[in-house]
Protein backbone atom coordinates (compact mmCIF):
# COMPACT_ATOMS: atom_id res chain seq x y z
CA UNK A 1 0.00 0.00 0.00
CA UNK A 2 1.30 3.41 -0.95
CA UNK A 3 -0.15 5.36 1.98
CA UNK A 4 0.75 8.75 0.54
CA UNK A 5 -1.71 8.11 -2.31
CA UNK A 6 -4.67 7.59 0.04
CA UNK A 7 -7.04 10.10 1.59
CA UNK A 8 -6.17 11.75 4.91
CA UNK A 9 -8.77 9.49 6.60
CA UNK A 10 -7.10 6.35 5.29
CA UNK A 11 -3.61 7.58 6.14
CA UNK A 12 -4.63 8.58 9.67
CA UNK A 13 -6.59 5.38 10.35
CA UNK A 14 -3.90 3.04 9.05
CA UNK A 15 -1.24 5.04 10.90
CA UNK A 16 -3.24 4.68 14.15
CA UNK A 17 -3.59 0.93 13.61
CA UNK A 18 0.13 0.50 12.99
CA UNK A 19 1.05 2.61 16.02
CA UNK A 20 -1.25 0.57 18.25
CA UNK A 21 0.61 -2.72 17.60
CA UNK A 22 2.12 -3.73 20.94
CA UNK A 23 5.93 -3.71 20.69
CA UNK A 24 6.12 -7.19 22.19
CA UNK A 25 3.98 -8.49 19.33
CA UNK A 26 6.62 -7.56 16.78
CA UNK A 27 9.04 -10.04 18.34
CA UNK A 28 6.57 -12.94 18.36
CA UNK A 29 7.50 -15.86 16.14
CA UNK A 30 3.85 -16.23 15.19
CA UNK A 31 3.50 -12.53 14.28
CA UNK A 32 2.16 -13.37 10.82
CA UNK A 33 -0.65 -15.39 12.40
CA UNK A 34 -1.60 -13.25 15.39
CA UNK A 35 -4.70 -11.70 13.91
CA UNK A 36 -5.92 -8.17 14.61
CA UNK A 37 -4.11 -6.50 17.53
CA UNK A 38 -6.06 -3.22 17.32
CA UNK A 39 -9.54 -1.89 17.86
CA UNK A 40 -11.51 -1.08 14.72
CA UNK A 41 -15.11 -0.09 14.15
CA UNK A 42 -17.25 -1.49 11.36
CA UNK A 43 -17.66 2.05 10.04
CA UNK A 44 -13.87 2.47 9.81
CA UNK A 45 -13.65 -0.88 8.00
CA UNK A 46 -16.33 0.15 5.49
CA UNK A 47 -14.77 3.55 4.89
CA UNK A 48 -11.34 1.96 4.34
CA UNK A 49 -12.94 -0.54 1.93
CA UNK A 50 -14.28 2.33 -0.17
CA UNK A 51 -10.65 3.23 -0.90
CA UNK A 52 -8.86 -0.11 -0.74
CA UNK A 53 -10.30 -3.58 -0.35
CA UNK A 54 -6.87 -4.83 0.65
CA UNK A 55 -6.29 -2.16 3.30
CA UNK A 56 -9.72 -2.85 4.78
CA UNK A 57 -9.10 -6.63 4.75
CA UNK A 58 -5.84 -6.23 6.70
CA UNK A 59 -7.52 -3.77 9.07
CA UNK A 60 -10.37 -6.26 9.70
CA UNK A 61 -8.31 -9.45 10.05
CA UNK A 62 -4.87 -8.20 11.05
CA UNK A 63 -1.85 -10.36 10.45
CA UNK A 64 -2.77 -13.69 8.86
CA UNK A 65 -2.67 -15.17 5.39
CA UNK A 66 -5.50 -14.11 3.11
CA UNK A 67 -4.99 -17.03 0.73
CA UNK A 68 -3.28 -20.35 0.21
CA UNK A 69 -1.97 -21.56 -3.13
CA UNK A 70 -2.35 -25.08 -4.50
CA UNK A 71 0.36 -26.07 -6.99
CA UNK A 72 -1.65 -27.73 -9.76
CA UNK A 73 1.52 -29.32 -11.14
CA UNK A 74 1.68 -31.52 -8.01
CA UNK A 75 -1.91 -32.79 -8.31
CA UNK A 76 -2.20 -36.37 -9.56
CA UNK A 77 -5.92 -36.55 -10.39
CA UNK A 78 -6.29 -33.44 -12.57
CA UNK A 79 -4.76 -32.84 -15.99
CA UNK A 80 -4.77 -29.06 -15.74
CA UNK A 81 -6.40 -25.92 -14.46
CA UNK A 82 -9.68 -26.29 -16.43
CA UNK A 83 -10.28 -29.67 -14.75
CA UNK A 84 -9.45 -28.24 -11.32
CA UNK A 85 -11.88 -25.37 -11.91
CA UNK A 86 -14.64 -27.76 -13.00
CA UNK A 87 -14.15 -29.79 -9.82
CA UNK A 88 -14.06 -26.71 -7.57
CA UNK A 89 -17.30 -25.40 -9.08
CA UNK A 90 -18.90 -28.86 -8.82
CA UNK A 91 -18.05 -28.79 -5.10
CA UNK A 92 -20.04 -25.55 -4.77
CA UNK A 93 -17.33 -22.91 -4.68
CA UNK A 94 -17.51 -19.74 -6.74
CA UNK A 95 -14.50 -18.87 -8.86
CA UNK A 96 -13.09 -15.40 -9.34
CA UNK A 97 -14.14 -14.50 -12.90
CA UNK A 98 -12.46 -11.07 -12.98
CA UNK A 99 -10.26 -11.17 -16.06
CA UNK A 100 -11.56 -14.67 -16.84
CA UNK A 101 -11.56 -17.75 -14.63
CA UNK A 102 -8.00 -18.54 -15.72
CA UNK A 103 -5.55 -15.67 -15.53
CA UNK A 104 -2.23 -15.83 -17.32
CA UNK A 105 -1.18 -18.25 -20.03
CA UNK A 106 1.53 -20.76 -20.93
CA UNK A 107 3.30 -17.84 -22.64
CA UNK A 108 3.36 -16.05 -19.24
CA UNK A 109 4.69 -19.30 -17.71
CA UNK A 110 1.91 -19.08 -15.12
CA UNK A 111 -1.81 -19.81 -15.18
CA UNK A 112 -3.93 -19.12 -12.12
CA UNK A 113 -7.48 -19.25 -10.85
CA UNK A 114 -8.97 -18.70 -7.42
CA UNK A 115 -12.09 -19.13 -5.37
CA UNK A 116 -14.06 -16.16 -4.14
CA UNK A 117 -13.75 -15.56 -0.41
CA UNK A 118 -16.91 -16.24 1.54
CA UNK A 119 -18.03 -13.60 4.03
CA UNK A 120 -17.64 -14.41 7.72
CA UNK A 121 -18.93 -12.43 10.70
CA UNK A 122 -16.16 -10.24 12.11
CA UNK A 123 -16.46 -8.74 15.58
CA UNK A 124 -15.61 -5.05 15.44
CA UNK A 125 -15.50 -2.77 18.47
CA UNK A 126 -19.01 -1.45 17.75
CA UNK A 127 -20.78 -4.41 16.09
CA UNK A 128 -20.41 -7.58 14.07
CA UNK A 129 -20.22 -7.18 10.30
CA UNK A 130 -19.62 -9.69 7.46
CA UNK A 131 -16.26 -9.50 5.71
CA UNK A 132 -14.96 -11.68 2.83
CA UNK A 133 -12.39 -13.95 4.49
CA UNK A 134 -9.77 -16.13 2.79
CA UNK A 135 -9.60 -17.84 -0.57
CA UNK A 136 -7.71 -20.57 -2.41
CA UNK A 137 -5.55 -19.92 -5.43
CA UNK A 138 -4.64 -22.61 -7.95
CA UNK A 139 -1.39 -22.11 -9.86
CA UNK A 140 -0.11 -24.06 -12.86
CA UNK A 141 3.55 -23.21 -13.42
CA UNK A 142 5.24 -23.85 -16.76
CA UNK A 143 8.89 -24.68 -17.38
CA UNK A 144 11.32 -21.91 -18.24
CA UNK A 145 13.84 -22.20 -21.08
CA UNK A 146 16.17 -23.81 -18.50
CA UNK A 147 13.61 -26.52 -17.70
CA UNK A 148 12.75 -25.29 -14.20
CA UNK A 149 9.23 -24.32 -13.14
CA UNK A 150 8.64 -20.58 -13.25
CA UNK A 151 8.69 -19.19 -9.70
CA UNK A 152 7.61 -15.60 -10.31
CA UNK A 153 4.22 -14.01 -10.59
CA UNK A 154 2.42 -12.00 -13.26
CA UNK A 155 1.44 -8.58 -11.90
CA UNK A 156 -1.66 -8.21 -14.10
CA UNK A 157 -2.93 -11.61 -12.95
CA UNK A 158 -2.04 -10.97 -9.30
CA UNK A 159 -4.21 -7.83 -9.28
CA UNK A 160 -7.18 -9.88 -10.50
CA UNK A 161 -6.51 -12.73 -8.06
CA UNK A 162 -6.54 -10.27 -5.14
CA UNK A 163 -10.06 -9.31 -6.15
CA UNK A 164 -11.07 -12.65 -4.60
CA UNK A 165 -11.62 -10.83 -1.31
CA UNK A 166 -13.59 -7.91 -2.73
CA UNK A 167 -16.97 -7.23 -1.17
CA UNK A 168 -18.83 -7.03 -4.50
Amino acid sequence: LLLEQFSPFCQTTLGRLIESIPAASLARQDFSMMGRPWALTAEEYLKLADESEYASWVAAFGFRPNHFTVLVNALKTFEGLPEVNTFVKFMGFNLNASGGEIKGSPKDLLEQSSTMAQAVPVEFSDRTHPVPACYYEFALRHATAHGKLYQGFVAASADKIFESTNRS
